[in-house]
């Protein structure tokens, strides 16, 4: 394995211009592809499915959206701890009010325990499919194999990056074979992909929910402190190059995580769209696929799931780590962090609460908490006095609040559906 201070020595080479080419390059990714399992968790899952269960492929042009909105904003976050050395939570406490920063961290915890219950169901609902375990010991056998791959964050940024660009390349896999498998109408496919259509209230509803869950907080925190000193820049040429590494990054990594969204409303659509199109639970269409795909198809569905709770849930942890260190300058073991955030989450099962109910309530609770980074991100990119020349410009200031306004509005249409709460273009 690649070690973290070799790491840092090959990326010194480069900016100083003793190294080129793409494998040089590489050196530089890494905090995009941590950040991108935030866009393939388990939470995608089921809305994913839903929808290409019920409207085949017609949303996915809502799909391509949300990506390219996540691709901005976590180009925003890496581009925030680059420049200033620091993340989003320190630089809100920074600069902000200490009352103001007690409730974003309130919040962000909130959020942090939120997306570990979405999580560490996803991983766990995929082992209890796969081997025949108890929902319980399934989340048992998550936190263990978590805790464990955490253990490597004490061995630098390297390692880390390494196994989580491994757990996002099973995913791929797992859904590539997928493709292969179904009988997909591409051009269909392609049609749905650059046609904006909604065919009626439910189709609003679901994409709601794709894309008022994409930006996820705890993504947006985490992006920021996993590029901050990550090398050492002696010039301001230096960090311009830094910025153009990892904005080409951002958009590849999270070009991964979009097709593999993609990759699920179309194996959704391919499976379920005629004649299983009430299919919108992740146990459902795991018993579904087998006889329509075959045992290998449902397997691979199945992998997928477990690789992605597991390093979703490791990289939620490490964010919910980041949000207490930044926000209160504490930082707590990784046992006690791990326990933090993954109590709720056995409480609710305990309780006997439904999967697919817990991971809706989990995005709700989501939605409350995502205008809080998505906010201060704009917020602090627009500062001269703390971004420099690398402020953002009249282009993206402009695509950044109309994203913002787009997520937060798809949101706030969220939070009231979930409330009961009628809305007149929701009815009907």
């Amino acid at each position: 394995m690649i070690s973290t201070e070799n790491t840092r020595t090959g990326m010194a080479e480069v900016l100083a211009g003793k190294q080129g080419g793409l494998r040089a390059r590489l050196l530089f990714a890494g905090p995009a592809i941590i950040a991108s399992i935030a866009y393939m968790d388990p939470g995608n899952y089921a809305t994913n499915i839903q929808a290409g269960a019920g409207y085949g492929y017609t949303l996915l042009w809502v799909v391509l959206t949300a990506n390219l909105i996540a691709m901005l904003f976590q180009a925003l976050s890496a581009r925030l701890g680059i420049v200033t050395g620091k993340n989003l939570a320190e630089l809100s406490r920074d600069h902000l009010p200490w009352p103001l920063v007690i409730a974003m961290w309130i919040v962000s915890e909130i959020a942090a325990m939120a997306t570990d219950l979405a999580e560490f169901l996803g991983g766990a609902v995929g082992l209890s499919l796969l081997f025949g375990l108890p929902l319980i010991a399934g989340m048992a056998v998550t936190a263990i194999i978590t805790y464990a791959i955490l253990h490597f964050e004490r061995q630098g940024f390297r390692p880390m990056e390494l196994i989580i660009g491994a757990f996002v390349g099973v995913i791929g896999l797992c859904y590539l074979a997928e493709m292969l498998i179904a009988e997909v109408d591409w051009a269909g496919a392609a049609t749905g992909l650059v046609t904006p259509l909604m065919p009626d209230a439910a189709a609003l509803s679901i994409s709601v929910g794709i894309i008022g869950a994409t930006v996820m907080p705890h993504a947006i925190y985490l992006h920021s402190g996993l590029t901050q000193a990550r090398t050492t820049v002696t010039s301001e040429a230096e960090r311009r190059r830094v910025v153009r590494f990892s904005d080409i990054e951002v958009v590849l990594a999270l070009a991964v995580a979009g097709m593999v969204n993609m990759a699920m409303v179309i194996m959704a659509a391919s499976a379920f769209h005629q004649g299983h199109a009430e299919v919108a639970e992740i146990e459902t269409a795991y018993h579904t696929l087998t006889p329509l795909l075959g045992a290998a198809a449902a397997t691979a569905f199945l992998i997928s799931l477990i690789a992605s709770g597991i390093s979703s849930s490791v990289v939620g942890t490490m964010a919910g780590q980041m949000i207490m260190q930044g926000f209160l300058h504490i930082r707590l073991p990784i046992w006690l962090r791990r326990l933090v955030t993954m109590v709720p989450a056995f409480a609710v099962v305990a309780l006997g609460v439904n999967a697919t109910e817990a991971l809706v309530m989990s995005q709700v609770v989501l939605s409350i908490a995502l205008p809080v980074p998505m906010g201060a991100l704009i917020y602090f990119s627009l500062r001269r006095d703390i971004m420099g020349d690398h402020r953002v410009g009249p282009v993206l200031r402009t695509l950044a609040v109309v994203g913002a306004s787009i997520v937060l509005s798809l949101n706030l249409v969220l939070l009231a559906d979930a409330f009961g709460f009628t809305l007149p273009f929701l009815a009907g």
